[in-house]
């Protein structure tokens, strides 16, 4: 029998390290969190209006699956921002 992956929504704090960097990088960081949208990785994804950041819903099977996204996020990749993952239970409106 296959095994189906469950997939679990990941909350990614994005806290800002480096403004400059990630003004320079913002276009790189939002086409890749496009490609992941599409593929149906993402669910989404804002900055926070105060400057400190922005967060990124993933949809992965585990942990690892979200982290190994991303630390391929070019915001990571070139030090602009932080990351902090936490596993999210959403509960939506009409539950």
């Amino acid at each position: 029998m296959a095994q189906i992956d469950i997939k679990k929504f990941y909350a990614v704090l994005l806290p800002m390290l480096d403004a400059k960097k990630s003004q320079q990088f913002r276009e790189e960081h939002l086409k890749f969190l496009m490609a992941l949208r599409g593929s149906g990785q993402v669910y989404g994804n804002g900055r926070f209006v105060d400057g400190s950041g922005g967060l990124v819903i993933y949809m992965a099977a585990s942990y690892e699956e979200c982290e190994a996204m991303v630390k391929q996020d070019p915001y990571i990749e070139n030090g602009a921002r932080r990351y902090e993952i936490h596993e999210w239970d959403a509960v939506w409106t009409g539950s």
